[in-house]
């Protein structure tokens, strides 16, 4: 059931993300098309709630448990900016918006850009990582903790390997070709 809702939740977040665009764009209902944006959150309250019960009734908490924490823990890192990157798209592609800020290819600048991206990713598996260590006290000493034990060390290796992304282009900034020159893009 956990899964199920999990898949559920990512749909309705398309459908809700969609919907908050077309009214935003095609119905002139900006604020109407922000409110709409603004219910993604009781998604994640939801299957929080529901896998929180599900735990509490008695389920021996297993990968599905561990999928539901990651999925809060990603959406809240990684939700905002996957709304604003698709809003930007879409107001360019259809309705006469300014083209989206590319991010720069060299230097610093690109290297600031990648810490930014891995700040988003770091805080989403913080996030999973305390709502599994919190899945692991609830369910106490007596239940088995080896599924979501597994999730914790997999949120470790996406904090290592965005650091590991974001060092690289610190250390070993890409430098643009002999003739480039790059236009620096505006901060976001």
């Amino acid at each position: 059931m956990i899964a199920l809702l999990v898949v559920l939740c990512e749909v309705a977040f398309w459908v809700l993300l969609a919907a908050g665009l077309a009214l935003r764009y095609v119905a002139r209902k900006p604020r109407l098309g922000a409110a709409v944006l603004l219910c993604e959150p009781l998604l994640e309250v939801v299957l929080l709630v529901v896998t929180a019960i599900d735990l509490k009734n008695g389920a021996e908490p297993d990968w599905k448990h561990g999928l539901a924490a990651v999925y809060i823990g990603f959406t809240v890192g990684l939700g905002h900016s996957t709304i604003k990157w698709v809003d930007a798209r879409v107001a360019h592609r259809w309705f006469g918006g300014p083209p989206p800020v590319r991010p720069p290819k060299y230097g610093m600048a690109r290297a600031v850009h990648e810490w930014r991206t891995a700040a988003r990713w770091i805080l989403a598996a913080v996030v999973a990582l305390g709502l599994l260590q919190a899945a692991v006290w609830y369910v106490g000493s007596g239940g088995e903790t080896g599924p979501l034990r597994m999730w914790q060390q997999k949120m470790g290796w996406v904090i290592g390997i965005n650091l590991i992304i974001a060092g690289g282009y610190t250390v070993f900034p890409k430098q643009a070709p002999k003739g480039v020159a790059e236009r620096e893009p505006a901060d976001r």
